[in-house]
């Protein structure tokens, strides 16, 4: 089948090993380092099934199926970013390996039932909904903020989803540490490693990648913070 585009529509190298390519527009939110590094950190098994939640349009599920031959289910509830992942996957020939599922992940797991999924990854919108946040573009607000889900929600969901000791590897705003800490608690979700990422040397954290276990014993790891440039400016990540 022929590779349709929109006019808007353009397709970016991931640069990966085996030349995976990506369809992004600048009309909808694209990925960014985040969902990469979020890729690299995550503990996921080698075979069983893996959830990704948030997934736009499927970046994360895209770098996964490079370490994996884990089932993937890509989770989105945003139509357009759907199937822009669906279409990515397909010009990849990753159909065996990843399913995209247009859903709300507030009630997903009412469909696919619990304890289904040995790892999961999300890339969550960060910020609180505020007044101004009706005035942006539709698909860069339910990014960024929290319309569709909240942390809350997302740990409810990911309890219900998880085996008993499955993997929740997410990554958020180190401002929001302390509410992701009892909101995953709160659910079963115990943290387990924690890595903060700075932009240099000497800089505030401005992202953290925390892991998670459900039904997991208090035993939590710091790991060695990831600087993302280098002194001269370079990026090494």
């Amino acid at each position: 089948m022929e590779l349709q585009l929109a006019a808007d529509e353009r397709i970016d190298d991931l640069l990966t090993d085996s030349g995976l390519r990506i369809i992004q527009s600048r009309e909808v939110f694209s990925f960014s380092l985040d969902a990469v590094l979020l890729s690299r950190f995550a503990t996921i098994p080698k075979k069983g099934r893996i959830a990704d939640l948030c997934t736009g349009n499927g970046v994360i599920p895209l770098l996964l199926s490079e370490r994996t031959e884990a089932r993937i289910d890509a989770i989105e509830i945003q139509p357009r970013l759907a199937d822009m992942a669906r279409r990515s996957v397909a010009m990849n020939g990753r159909e065996h390996h990843i399913s995209v599922i247009e859903a709300d992940l507030r009630l997903y797991y009412k469909e696919a039932g619990n304890g289904l999924y040995d790892a999961i990854t999300v890339n969550p919108p960060y910020m609180p909904v505020t007044a101004g946040d009706k005035n942006e573009n539709e698909h860069y607000a339910i990014a960024r903020h929290e319309i569709h889900c909240n942390m809350e929600d997302i740990a409810r969901a990911c309890c219900r989803l998880l085996r008993t000791g499955g993997k929740l590897s997410l990554v958020h705003r180190p401002s929001r540490l302390l509410d992701i800490m009892e909101s995953l608690r709160r659910w079963r979700l115990e943290p387990k490693r924690i890595q903060f990422i700075h932009p240099h040397a000497g800089a505030e954290a401005n992202m953290v990648l925390i892991e998670a276990s459900r039904d997991g014993k208090p035993d939590i790891k710091l790991l060695p913070p990831i600087m993302v440039y280098n002194d001269e400016g370079v990026q090494i990540v």
